[in-house]
């Protein structure tokens, strides 16, 4: 089976989504049967998050995540677009409130919005966690964690809540094809 494997190392941003697509894209078209994305990041911008968990989703061939350290806010949605998801055992996922950084003066309509736009992005990111964690030993109360009270999850917790399928370090095969998405 050709087993493609993509390192993204960086954070979700416009170039690393471009740059994941892109690298998805070239690996299905030289005829990649499987993909594992190995994650490591601190996350990044919600809009590039959901885009890229719906483009794994709808990749034509199974996608396999595996966190190769941290996976942190943003980056668990990228991460739970994995049909097979596995971790590292020196490894964490992290949950904290979101938070956007403003330039220059807001006024009450654009402050309405961004409050409606992070209200809605909570609830997305919460649906997701639950569906794809759904039948865990342990349910993860991802809106408290994402409001005001963070939480780590290291390997054995992430495994009970379901955010992760097995515990596996995963050394590298010398005939897979690699590719790295980084910043």
């Amino acid at each position: 089976m050709a087993r493609h494997i993509i390192h993204f190392t960086g954070p979700i941003n416009s170039s690393t989504c471009g740059n994941l697509i892109n690298t998805c894209s070239r690996a299905v078209q030289q005829g990649a049967e499987a993909l594992q994305i190995n994650i490591a990041t601190m996350g990044g911008e919600c809009s590039y998050g959901f885009t890229l968990y719906n483009f794994l989703l709808a990749q034509p061939i199974p996608v396999h995540t595996h966190n190769l350290g941290t996976v942190e806010s943003m980056g668990n949605i990228l991460f739970l677009a994995g049909s097979r998801r596995t971790a590292c055992r020196y490894s964490k996922f992290l949950f904290h409130p979101f938070h956007w950084t403003l330039h220059g003066s807001v006024d009450h309509s654009r402050m309405a919005e961004y409050a409606m736009s992070l209200d809605y992005d909570l609830r997305l990111y919460a649906e997701i966690v639950a569906e794809r964690t759904q039948g865990s030993r342990e349910d993860l109360d991802v809106t408290r964690y994402l409001m005001a009270y963070p939480r780590i999850l290291g390997p054995a917790e992430a495994l009970a809540s379901g955010m992760i399928h097995a515990i596996d370090e995963l050394p590298l095969a010398g005939d897979v094809v690699q590719w790295s998405v980084h910043a």
